[in-house]
């Protein structure tokens, strides 16, 4: 099936709004053509609608064209965009495993859209049979956390790739922790997979979370729905100014990203030698996904203590599990010197 077969009809119909920006995108000295306050406050011109300078410097480190880049207001906007690009409301479906990121489901339910759950196996892994034998006549996207949140732990690429062949809609394979991941990230298959979006972001590894910039990787005509569907101006000058600093650092990232895997390691090591550890699940990602013998009661524990963690008791196969992110060393020795103490 084509990607415009996908496609709801009113989607391929639509006439996009065109922006000033659209129709220059030169150099200029004089600009009367937005409507914009003439006087220079450093945000008082509209921003790029495409992030060309972001989109330029992104590329060559993600392996991938510029045209095959999508940047959102996060991830968020771009799992909306895409229910709202393929899915018909109150008519098509979309499919996901379970548990993981639960704005799959709540943009679903925002724009009308049935959602499918298939469950992981109890140590959170994926089964491309299982999936495609929940698909039906209507589901049209299919959306792959990968590390997964909340388990931490990474698709096994090749029934991830099983599925990409085999499923006749779209799948997204949503990639937020893969800089912490020694698996390959699937924007190496772009071009092999027609119906392949990967998204990835720049609030976790790159540590821009306040900023809620998300990317997404495409074909060049899936890349072309989302500028045609996207607000004008959806990401504001400020963010760009700063992604674009971010991304002239990659070193500094880099340097981040080992020391948080070192901080993993070394949290799993104290959280083993607990008597109140049960299982810490496997992590590609930067938290830990951890069962305790009382979870509920170190949770409020921790609370008491001014220690934040996340209650993920009530998601499938998360019963007495708290998710842990990585902190600092200070951060992390704080927590197991807090836990050692609720153990007494």
């Amino acid at each position: 099936m084509s990607i415009q077969q996908l496609v709801r009809p009113n989607i391929q119909a639509l006439l996009p709004y065109s922006s000033a920006r659209d129709e220059f995108t030169g150099n200029g000295e004089v600009f009367l053509d937005a409507n914009e306050n003439p006087f220079e406050t450093e945000v008082n011109r509209y921003p790029d609608p495409y992030q060309r300078a972001i989109k330029e410097k992104l590329a060559p480190i993600k392996g991938v064209s510029p045209s095959q880049i999508f940047l959102g207001n996060g991830s968020d906007e771009a799992i909306d965009l895409i229910i709202r690009i393929f899915c018909e409301p109150g008519q098509d479906q979309i499919i996901i495993s379970d548990p993981s990121y639960g704005m799959y489901q709540v943009s679903a339910g925002i724009n009308n859209i049935e959602v499918i759950k298939v469950p992981l196996t109890e140590n959170f892994e994926f089964s491309a049979k299982e999936m495609l034998g929940a698909v039906q006549d209507k589901t049209k996207v299919a959306f792959l956390c990968s590390p997964n949140n909340p388990s931490g732990n990474s698709l096994d690429t090749s029934e991830v790739e099983e599925f990409i062949k085999s499923f006749q809609g779209i799948v997204v394979v949503d990639e937020a922790y893969i800089d912490f991941a020694s698996t390959p990230s699937f924007t190496d298959k772009l071009d092999t997979f027609p119906n392949l979006i990967v998204m990835q972001t720049f609030s976790k590894a790159w540590g821009m979370a306040g900023l809620r910039l998300g990317m997404a990787y495409a074909s060049e005509e899936i890349i072309s729905l989302f500028n045609k569907v996207k607000p004008p101006y959806n990401i504001n000058t400020l963010t760009q100014k700063a992604a674009l600093e971010a991304l002239n650092n990659e070193a500094k990232v880099k340097q981040e990203i080992q020391i948080i895997l070192e901080q993993r390691e070394w949290l799993k090591e104290q959280l083993s030698a607990i008597s109140i550890t049960e299982k810490i699940f496997p992590s590609d990602s930067n938290f830990l996904l951890v069962k305790f013998q009382d979870a509920k009661g170190l949770f409020d524990f921790l609370i008491e203590k001014e220690i934040i963690v996340r209650d993920r008791r009530k998601v499938r196969f998360g019963e007495n599990c708290l998710r842990i992110t990585v902190g600092t060393a200070d951060e992390n020795k704080k927590l197991i010197t807090a836990i050692k103490t609720y153990q007494k």
